[in-house]
């Protein structure tokens, strides 16, 4: 038995059907009587339903968060949130919207009330990632992690087929990721075990039927723990690389994640058999049955379908390798390009 750390999850959760009910009383809790909405242009409609069952008492609206946080946005949210004499941030979306939410918390001190409608992972975490110039920057902070997340399972049954399935192998990524992590703990990988199962189980039956609340349900619990094992670790290979390409390249974030793990994961179990056994146990096998996995939800299997070209591989190898992060297995230059040619052709991997 390894010593370890944990400090402990501060995030306030209420989770369930109908939850969004409870925003007021929440919104109570933390002491908010002038709340500052956010969501993306796509999502105004959520926003503005938000602001009904809020009431009078908010101070405006922002429904320009992007993909990627980039800072140029935030600037000018951030102009508005000043302007606006608000003393909550409120936001109701995916990872751009929560990016652009934890981005405006840790600027100006604002409690954050996060309602996450996909099941990227975002919301659990201290993690910001913010992109200028070309470059995805990552930081961490606890002034970055919300106070509180509704979790309504309601709000999911709507989901889109495709983003139901690249949000959720985005979630499965940041799992994955806790149980290698060099400051992984006995909770945290129990946590991650069960999201395993919990997505292996439930995902297909929510492809197959995507208005089945129970199963939807079971999604959104998965993408709860994986959300939180991510608060509480050291990010590795994985989430390097798929910073670089989202960063650099433009590509979407939950299908750049979507398509990376099954390749990380198969390159990482060399030296993490046993710490990543619980994927091998619900999915077949570490990296190819993940991948059987992915393409059996109609998941993204290229990056060459998202945009990249052969020869961005070697200069997104480069980047990757100007700072890399904490990995299980010792990463070169020619491992990196080699995971991001074989996620580039679509190619199944064999471990």
């Amino acid at each position: 038995m390894q010593p370890f750390e944990f400090s402990g999850i501060s995030t306030r959760v209420v989770f369930g059907a109908g939850t969004l009910s409870k925003l007021p009383e929440e919104l109570a809790r933390l002491g908010a009587q002038s709340p500052f909405i956010v969501s993306t242009a796509q999502q105004i409609d959520a926003a503005h339903d938000l602001e009904a069952r809020i009431g009078a008492t908010i101070s405006g609206i922002y429904a320009g968060a992007v993909m990627h946080t980039p800072t140029d946005v935030t600037a000018r949210a951030l102009e508005a949130f000043r302007a606006s004499d608000a003393d909550c941030i409120v936001a109701i979306g995916g990872g751009s919207t929560i990016g652009l939410s934890k981005a405006l918390a840790t600027r100006t001190g604002a409690n954050q009330l996060v309602i996450p409608t996909t099941y990227a992972g975002s919301e659990m975490t201290d993690i910001l990632g913010e992109t200028e110039n070309g470059r995805k920057v990552t930081r961490r902070d606890p002034s970055i992690r919300p106070e509180t997340v509704i979790y309504d399972v309601d709000l999911t049954l709507t989901l889109p087929p495709q983003l139901t399935t690249t949000s959720a192998l985005n979630a499965i990524a940041h799992g994955i990721e806790a149980l290698y992590a060099p400051d992984a703990n006995p909770i945290l990988s129990l946590m991650a075990g069960e999201a395993m199962s919990a997505f292996a189980e439930a995902l297909p039956l929510v492809m197959a039927e995507p208005g089945n609340s129970d199963a939807r349900a079971r999604v959104l619990y998965g993408a709860w723990l994986c959300s939180t094992t991510l608060g509480y670790i050291t990010m590795g290979l994985h989430h390097k690389l798929a910073h670089v390409l989202g960063g650099s390249f433009g590509t979407p974030h939950a299908e750049t994640h979507a398509i990376l793990i099954p390749h990380v994961a198969a390159f990482n179990a060399e030296a993490a058999a046993e710490q990543l056994a619980p994927v091998a146990r619900a999915f077949g096998s570490t990296g190819g049955g993940l991948w059987d996995f992915a393409k059996s939800c109609g998941a993204p299997m290229r990056l060459s379908d998202l945009g990249l070209t052969r020869d961005d591989i070697a200069r997104a190898t480069a980047i990757a390798a100007e700072s890399p992060y904490s990995n299980p297995r010792p990463v070169s230059q020619d491992a990196i390009h080699a995971i991001l040619e074989a996620a580039w052709e679509g190619r199944r991997p064999i471990a």
